[in-house]
């Protein structure tokens, strides 16, 4: 955050024009129906509009350098709050009624079908997911099952415990599975953070049961919520749909999880806290996570591109978190939607990326003179 960035005061930010633009993604639910009771070429809609629409949008209406007034409360932010509440039964809704609809559907060919729960599993993993991490960051238990329940639909359960417990305490350190390494591309990363995630999410869960004096076999143990709504989720894709609605299931789950771990992958790709000695690191700072105010991508995304002031400070919901100027957060040249397409070509993404984390380097960083260990992520474990 900068001196010169205008601040938006509580009553202004309080007004539904002003949350209204966050509202958008909501657009997405009658079109995956339009798209599954029109099939042909329609079903490529739900990827054009979310990774390209929006794209344009960006470069239409540029960067949104305001920030909101810290003093804000819950009662200012209530039409903000309200679509992250309102989008988690329309999801459920829309999956499953998709679900039992496209494999009665005689004008849906299979090809249509499973390129149709390509798009679904764009919507379940670009919002789905994105919603339920602003519902996890919440103390309200309400909002947090209700954040369960959207991965519980991605078969992504465990990503609250790996998100909570590891990677906001780890980031940008070995210990931190989703952050990618420096020249590690996507195609690496991906099979690396399937495996290492779900393993330093039961860890954690398992240590802290530990330190209670109990087993990870104890009911406390948020696993066993975990695969009890996944299960209970399958169960109902079978109901509705039969072994094509169970298979369409995992294929949307799938897609969003490929989703969200693109945008892991961008988010920190690169970028380390400096090890200061016997296993300690520096503290979280804004520097240490990749900054982006594109207006329409954070739209669509509800401020997740504002990403250095959410590690910085986890607690703020969306629609305060700051923005910064490149003088104190490294900053992404294009939106989350265009990032995510250039991760999926290594050669383009170093090219793209690489100076620009060097850049970070000497800006942050001059006195260190040897990246090896920090790009290998040999350094020591922190403590």
């Amino acid at each position: 955050m900068t001196a010169h960035n205008p601040i938006i005061a509580p009553a202004e930010l309080a007004r539904i024009s002003r949350a209204a633009p966050f509202w958008l993604s909501l657009g997405l639910i009658p079109l995956a129906w339009f798209c599954a009771m029109q099939g042909g070429w329609t079903i490529a809609l739900l990827p054009l509009v979310t990774w390209f629409m929006f794209s344009l949008l960006d470069q239409v209406v540029g960067l949104n350098l305001e920030n909101a007034d810290l003093e804000a409360t819950d009662d200012d932010l209530f039409w903000y709050r309200l679509v992250t509440l309102i989008w988690v039964p329309l999801q459920f809704i829309t999956l499953f009624g998709l679900l039992w609809y496209v494999p009665r559907a005689e004008h849906l060919g299979t090809a249509e079908r499973i390129f149709l729960f390509f798009g679904v599993g764009v919507f379940t993993g670009t919002i789905g997911i994105n919603y339920s991490h602003e519902l996890m960051h919440q103390k309200n238990k309400v909002e947090r099952f209700l954040g369960d329940a959207l991965l519980a639909m991605v078969l992504y359960s465990h990503f609250r415990s790996e998100h909570l417990l590891v990677h906001h305490r780890y980031v940008a350190t070995p210990r931190d599975p989703v952050t990618a390494h420096y020249n590690e591309g996507f195609h690496r990363f991906y099979p690396r953070v399937l495996i290492q995630s779900i393993k330093s999410a039961f860890n954690a869960e398992k240590q802290m049961l530990a330190r209670k004096d109990l087993s990870w076999t104890d009911l406390s143990n948020p696993f066993f919520k975990y695969w009890i709504m996944q299960g209970g989720l399958l169960v109902l894709a079978l109901i509705l749909g039969g072994w094509t609605g169970v298979l369409l299931f995992l294929f949307q789950a799938s897609v969003a999880i490929w989703q969200l771990e693109l945008v892991n992958y961008i988010e920190h790709y690169g970028l380390t806290r400096k090890h200061l000695g016997d296993g300690k690191y520096e503290h979280v700072q804004p520097h240490h996570s990749w900054n982006a105010s594109h207006k329409a991508s954070n739209w669509l995304l509800i401020n997740l591109q504002r990403h250095s002031d959410h590690h910085y400070k986890p607690d703020r919901r969306f629609p305060v978190l700051q923005t910064y100027g490149p003088d104190q957060a490294p900053q992404l040249p294009f939106g989350y939607p265009v990032m995510t397409m250039a991760a999926m070509c290594p050669p383009l993404w170093r090219r793209i990326m690489n100076p620009r984390v060097r850049k970070w380097r000497d800006m942050y960083y001059p006195e260190i003179t040897d990246w090896k260990p920090y790009n290998k992520g040999t350094t020591p474990l922190p403590r």
